[in-house]
């Protein structure tokens, strides 16, 4: 069965130059660029509010915000491969900028990242970074926010580039654009988690840095094993993780440290 891996972006992103370039376009561009224009209309301030950071980190994301081009086809020396433009703990431990050929094609077939902005990203599409959080309060094309304003293409595009088993490794906040609408639908989805016991009530937690880590760790496991069965996940043993069998299922992995 295809699998198909979610993962969350990062907040701090950077342009990148030299290869692997930019080789595709993301497939909700008209519906970016219909976003940024949104957060152009509200004006710095208002940006700054859907935003919630501080103005040291508002400035510069306006600044690419306001020189953000209409029509980003006409500007491919703007754009840079997804992957390796997002900068935090999960992508320096994905390491993409040092695969190999043949991992980076797994990645460009089985993963895919959610996105405030672009909706769902694969791996080579081209972007301009951006600041937007799937759970910011954006009122957009009389939608209430982003969940309700992607709806079910994000699933929809999922299923339409041959996922047949959907492997979850976004945070919660990511998983919530996508994880509610296969599961009315039917469509297999398959948790992986990334904890420790805790002592004193016997739960596994998720750490939020070490979490993040772990996830990029996993999908970069995968790209170098040539993951294609869901079974070949559970030999995951990077950073001292471990399958679970009695805390796990047919839609959760949970991996435990320690």
């Amino acid at each position: 069965m295809a699998l198909m891996f979610v993962v969350s972006p990062a907040k701090r992103m950077n342009v990148v130059e030299g290869p692997p370039f930019a080789q595709t376009l993301p497939a909700f561009l008209a519906d970016a660029q219909s976003l940024a224009r949104e957060l152009r209309s509200l004006g710095y301030d208002g940006a700054r509010r859907v935003w919630r950071c501080s103005d040291t980190l508002a400035r510069p994301n306006w600044e690419r915000l306001a020189t953000m081009p209409e029509d980003m086809t006409r500007e491919p020396r703007l754009l840079s491969p997804a992957v390796l433009t997002y900068v935090g703990i999960q992508y320096q431990h994905l390491a993409p900028q040092v695969m190999n050929e043949k991992e980076l094609m797994w990645l460009t077939s089985h993963l895919r990242i959610l996105s405030g902005m672009y909706g769902i990203l694969r791996p080579l599409d081209g972007v301009i970074p951006y600041r937007l959080e799937m759970q910011a309060k954006l009122a957009v094309g009389g939608c209430r926010d982003l969940y309700e304003f992607w709806g079910e293409r994000l699933l929809d595009s999922l299923l339409g580039d041959g996922a047949e088993v959907i492997v979850n490794v976004a945070s919660q906040e990511y998983a919530k654009a996508v994880v509610p609408w296969a599961q009315r639908t039917g469509a297999p989805v398959v948790t992986c988690v990334f904890g420790e016991v805790r002592a004193s009530d016997g739960r596994v937690v998720q750490r939020a840095t070490e979490a993040k880590a772990a996830r990029g760790a996993f999908v970069r496991w995968c790209a170098e094993q040539g993951v294609e069965k869901v079974e070949q996940l559970e030999g995951f043993s990077e950073r001292g993780y471990r399958l679970n069998r009695s805390r796990s299922d047919a839609e959760t992995l949970t991996f435990v440290r320690g």
